[in-house]
Formats: structure tokens, sequence, C-alpha cells
């Protein structure tokens, strides 16, 4: 310590300055890495979040003293407590949907609100009740609901109500048979919406889920996935579980047909009904004769006598009614049905151990793989006139690589630092590794004494190494003898026997120099005085 404060007081007062400004940076270096390193590693919470929820997240963590940064509408905390921050928040209904349902129809009196007022506010709360029970689902984020009613329009006929519904999925996909039930359940909740004028589109501004989607491939991979899961799970109730890979496929009708047939049958008849019809008549001819009064007398006395004709006539008529045989038949083949129907079944081997002691591969038997076909064929309905295919083979399963399925941790994950800290910390690192090596080292490094000596009081180096007299007396109390310049030839020798005692060697200098000794003490004796 002493020898620093006689070189720092030796150096003038622009390298004190350098020195004192180069200790300050390299200070302050130091401190940032101190910060740095004590400064928790933040990771995302949450982010593209609105800025009521925001806010309200905000102050939740605030209620709970967590340490959190905010970075352009993201939530960052410290990266041990964000998975408990997330399910602590979740049970709290964090981050919510603020969508407004039926309290909207609270704020509502009778003396301000009119039938259009209150007509606008129903429909807002039906539109958030249905957004908030579609976004409790676990695969929705968050998610809006319009609907287009008519009804307000009593002018305009034959009107259907519309709607459509835009989610935000957690994965980024929903499933098509998710998005069809979200359409039948938004047509429940509106009187006299159709499912069919229901759209759902996704964040990305697709349609999720159409009608012709579902009519064409969604039947067809509801059935091949409900095949699947029998033919599995009935051959790993054989072979073991893991042991079996099954796939279906099913090829269905994507077309609606209707057929309708009358089939008539002559030979076929029943009388219905029969009816009968009788006409009967008489009829009189008299004779004829003169018209005279008596003649037209009622009792006839008068009438005179002749021949007359008379007849009679019986007509009978019958009508019989059949109905001849007839069917009448109307067949509808929707869209869905199975065209075609393939499967492919792949079942690992057994190892045995041979002879020799090793463990061998052997495929299963060709009895036993003509079982398991058997059983398939009967699980999965197969039709051999509908040109349905079953594979069954028997191979060897590969093993399959599990990486990334288990969690490890490593040594940068322990030390719970990211990459940008590390780069920080490596750069404040090098800041001062510069500012000691190359500032502060030469500084305060003691330069070399540069000492300028007259011809008369030059020492000189000789040939053999000898030093010249740096001012330096070993002993206090020792005093200065004659030396004897005239002889200098025989310095070396002197010089090269005292090599190996310093302070032997400055006496025989002094006592041979004397001169020299004496100009070298009165300068610093004149140096003295001038600084006094």
């Amino acid at each position: 310590m002493e020898q620093l404060q006689n070189v720092f007081a030796s150096t003038d007062l622009r390298r004190k300055i350098i020195a004192g400004l180069a200790a300050a940076g390299m200070f302050a270096a130091i401190l940032a890495m101190t910060n740095l390193a004590s400064k928790p590693s933040l990771t995302l919470l949450y982010s593209g979040l609105e800025t009521s929820q925001a806010g309200e997240i905000v102050k939740s963590l605030e209620a709970r003293g967590v340490t959190y940064d905010i970075r352009g509408g993201s939530i960052f905390v410290e990266a041990a407590q964000r998975d408990a921050l997330r399910m602590t928040l979740a049970s709290e209904g964090l981050p919510a949907n603020n969508t407004k349902g039926y309290e909207l129809l609270d704020s509502l009196n009778g003396f301000g609100t009119t039938a259009q007022m209150f007509d606008a506010a129903y429909w807002r709360a039906k539109e958030g009740e249905l957004a908030r029970t579609i976004a409790a689902s676990p695969l929705v984020s968050t998610a809006r609901v319009h609907i287009a009613n008519s009804s307000r329009n009593p002018f305009q006929k034959n009107a259907e109500p519309s709607a459509s519904v835009s989610v935000t999925a957690t994965d980024g996909a929903m499933p098509a048979n998710h998005a069809k039930a979200l359409r039948y359940l938004v047509a429940s909740a509106v009187a006299g919406l159709s499912p069919d004028n229901v759209t759902v589109i996704d964040d990305k501004g697709g349609l999720i889920g159409t009608s012709d989607e579902v009519a064409t491939s969604g039947a067809g991979q509801d059935k091949a996935e409900a095949l699947r899961a029998k033919v599995q799970n009935l051959i790993e109730a054989r072979v073991g579980y893991g042991n079996a890979v099954v796939e279906v496929s099913v090829d269905t009708i994507t077309e609606t047909e209707s057929i309708r047939e009358t089939l008539i049958d002559p030979e076929s008849r029943v009388a219905i009904s029969t009816d009968t019809e009788e006409r009967s008549g008489n009829s009189t001819e008299a004779a004829g004769g003169d018209v005279t009064v008596a003649s037209n007398l009622p009792d006839g006395a008068a009438g005179g006598g002749g021949d007359g004709n008379s007849s009679q006539n019986t007509e009978t008529r019958e009508r019989v009614n059949y109905e001849v045989s007839e069917t009448l038949r109307e067949v509808t083949r929707a869209a869905g049905a199975i065209k075609r129907l393939s499967v492919a079944v792949l079942v690992n081997g057994t190892e045995i151990t041979n002879a020799e002691g090793q463990t061998v591969f052997e495929p299963r038997s060709a009895a036993e793989l003509e079982t398991l076909k058997e059983l398939v064929s009967s699980a999965v309905g197969y039709d051999e006139a509908r040109g349905d295919v079953i594979t069954l083979k028997s191979l060897q399963f590969q093993p399959l690589d599990t990486v990334g399925t288990a969690a490890t941790s490593s040594f940068m994950s322990s030390m719970a630092l990211d990459v940008m800290s590390l780069i920080q910390i490596g750069v404040l690192a090098l800041v001062a590794l510069v500012l000691g090596l190359f500032v502060l080292r030469p500084i305060l490094t003691k330069p070399a004494p540069a000492t300028s000596l007259s011809p008369t009081q030059s020492l000189g180096y000789t040939p053999d190494g000898a030093q010249p007299l740096n001012g330096e007396i070993a002993s206090e109390n020792e005093g200065l003898g004659a030396v004897d310049f005239a002889n200098q030839n025989a310095l070396p020798d002197t010089v090269s026997t005292l090599e190996e005692d310093p302070v032997e060697r400055l006496r025989n200098l002094i006592a041979e120099r004397q001169d020299e000794t004496v100009q070298i003490l009165r300068s610093w004796l004149e140096n003295k005085e001038e600084k006094a």
C-alpha cells in the first residue's frame, strides 16, 4: 500500500486524472455486472392482451408482491414463478373475458328506454352470453359473436336470422367437430336460427368446419376413427399394449340420391265395389175406334168394344270395380355412406431365446394372423362385394426415439439466465478487463528513471556488465572513502569479484569513485532546496 502511494505521488497531474477516470469506469462496470447478476431473469407471462385484461393481471401481481416488467404490451415475470402464477391467475379467472352479458339489461329503466333501445341491449346481451360460453372452453382463448336478426323489420318477408362467431384457439388450430358444436350452440340459443346460417371464423380469417366439409370428410373421418379404435382394442387384447398399429381408411359417398319407384302387378286384383242396377216396365196399347162423347166418359160405359196390345220389359245391369296391386317405394341415399373400406394392421412379433442363448425376433404364425384377420373382419363389417381390403402383417417394431418427452435440467436452466443476460455480463467483464490491463496497469507502473549525467559524472557500463552508481546507500553510518579514477581498467575485475555481494560492490564503487559520489549527493541537496 505504501509503495502504491509513493507511485501515485510521483506521477504528474494528467496521469492522476486519467487513473481516476479509469478507476471510476472500472468501478461502474463492476457495479453494473453485480446488478445484472443479482437481477432475476424475467420470462414472458402473457402477451397480446387487451388493456383491461392486462390491468387486472398487473393489479393481481402487485397485490402478491411479484416482480414484473411490462415491455410493449407483454408482461414478464420471474422464470421460477411463471407456471405457478399462470395456474393461480387461471383459478381467479384471469385473464378474464370482459364481454358483458345480461347485466346490460340491469341498467335499463322503464321511463327512458324505448323498444329499439331494449332490442339493441337484448341482442348485445345475447351475444355477450354466447361469447362467454364459447370462451369457457379450454380450446378457445377469446370469442366474439355477432347475430343478424331481421325481426325488427316487419315489412321484410321470409328473412332468416344469421350469426357469425370469431374465435381464437389456444393451440392455434380448432377441430372441425368443435366448430360444428359451436354452430349448433349458437343456433339453439337464437330462435329461428339454423346451424347452416352460422359461420365460424378463426383468428387467421379462415372458415372452420363448413357444412360441405362436415358432409364429405367429417363423416368419413368419424367412422374411420371409430373403427380404428375398435380394431386397436381388439388386437392389443391379444398382442399387448403398444404392439399393434392400426390404420383405417373409409371412402364415403359424397352425393345425395333419391329414388322413387312404383310397381303395378296386373295379375293381382281385388274387387272393391259391386254396383247392380235393375229396370222393369209395362206398356198397353188399346184398339182403335170412333171417338164419341161416350168414349170419353170416366167409367167407359160409353166405350165401344175393340182389341188392345200390352207388353212388359225387365233390364238388369251389374258393375264391379277392381283395384290392381301397386307398390310405391321411395329411397333416399344421403351422403356419408361407406363406399369402400381399407384396414391395415401391423403387429409386432415375439422375441425368443435360441439354442445359443441369444434373443432373436420371431414373427407371429400364419394361423394366428389368420385368426386375427377374421376378428378384424367381423369388427369392421367386412364386405367383399363392396371391395373392402384388410391387410395384416407381423413385422419387428423399431424402438422409437423419445427425445424431448422427458423434462431434464441443464446448467443454463439452473442458473436462471437467458442469452441476453449472459451477453451483457460478458461485455461488461470485457470492458472491466480492458480498463484494468490497458489503462490502470500502465499508469500505475513506475517508469524507469531517466538520469542524464555529464561526461565527468557518467559511470558507464563496462563490457563485463558492471552497473553505474545509482545514488542508493546501503547503510547510514558508512562513510565514503577515496576513489582512484586513474586506474579504470581495474573496475571490471573488482565488480566481477563482488557480484555475489551487492553491498560490498557498492562500497567499493563509492570508495573508488569518491568525486562522482560527492557530485551525486550535491545534486540531491540542490533538488531538495529547489522543491522547498
